[in-house]
């Protein structure tokens, strides 16, 4: 006899954002930095759903580009850098930026890929 397992809906910011499952929030929804895993490791669910397809990265170079931005005409502007140090500063930190946003975004995005319930859209004849 197959159990029936009645799953709560989860909030997609609290999954997502910290790589866990949209179903279950247990099992590990990356397999590697940005690679998703095959299935659930605790409930199963199988990920072949997922497409976030550039979204992640949009976000990710409008959040980082806006804060790397106002922080290179600050510190060249008011505080009268040298271009050294602004460069020396800026491209670290929006390396660092990039990369610890990226896979939380992607999470993120999945999650509310799942919780919508989204697919690729289909034309009808009808």
């Amino acid at each position: 006899m197959s159990e029936q397992h009645h799953y709560p809906p989860l909030r997609p910011t609290e999954t997502g954002m910290r790589g866990r499952c949209p179903r279950c929030g247990q099992g590990r929804l990356f397999s590697g930095f940005l690679t998703t895993a095959k299935s659930c490791s605790s409930c199963g669910l199988d990920y072949a759903f997922i497409d976030s397809g550039d979204g992640p990265a949009v976000f990710v170079i409008f959040i980082v580009g806006f804060i790397g931005m106002v922080g290179v005409f600050v510190t060249e502007f008011v505080i009268g850098a040298p271009m050294w140090l602004n460069l020396g500063i800026w491209i670290p930190l929006i390396i660092i930026m990039s990369l610890g946003l990226l896979r939380p975004l992607k999470g993120w995005m999945i999650a509310q890929q799942y919780a919508r319930r989204a697919a690729e859209g289909r034309l009808h004849d009808e």
